[in-house]
């Protein structure tokens, strides 16, 4: 059995691929009313503060606001209704996010002493306050042949640029010694 302390440290992260391309679906009609393009990331804290969407009820492309989302399940987002879908110029506070455009997926991942460590791959996000937690990392063909991929947690980013995302220093891992019994 989980103690309630245990039970309230348990998040719910969801990778990348769970987020997007997935049905906006209305409570009220329980239609779909658009679908999930790309996420805006606020690179200053990691934060997904909404997903581009289209819109059955429009040709422009809108915006879905986290805060407007009820639930995430398996058959994708359920907000209250199609009023949900916000043209992107209404959205004033979060215009200066979304000019920046940044896109995690791709982004290079150096190390503070400036070692190539690869590329962002995918990304998890705990669902409840739309933070990315993890960000997965391919390596080089060579590097993930002897090393496999990566995954680096929220707290080991040292620092967010608009090219790169530099974290601390990894550790080598060196395999332990074998205990031969006399």
């Amino acid at each position: 059995m989980i103690s309630t302390e245990r039970l309230y440290t348990i998040r719910m992260l969801r990778l990348s691929d769970s987020l997007l391309n997935r049905p906006v679906m209305s409570l009220r009609t329980g239609q779909q009313v658009g679908t999930t393009l790309g996420a805006i990331i606020n690179p200053n804290n990691l934060k997904i503060e909404g997903f581009y969407c289209s819109s059955n009820f429009s040709k422009h492309e809108c915006v879905l606001l986290y805060q407007d989302i009820r639930d995430i399940i398996p058959q994708g987002f359920v907000v209250d209704d199609h009023e949900a879908l916000t043209p992107p110029e209404e959205l004033i506070r979060l215009k200066s996010v979304m000019d920046i455009g940044f896109q995690l997926l791709g982004k290079p991942v150096v190390t503070i002493s400036k070692r190539r460590v690869g590329k962002v791959n995918d990304y998890a996000t705990e669902i409840e306050t739309m933070y990315v937690q993890k960000i997965y990392v391919s390596r080089s063909v060579l590097k993930s042949l002897t090393e496999g991929s990566l995954s680096i947690d929220r707290n080991q980013i040292n620092e967010i640029t608009d090219k790169k995302i530099i974290i601390n220093e990894l550790l080598n891992s060196t395999p332990a010694a074998a205990s031969i019994p006399a």
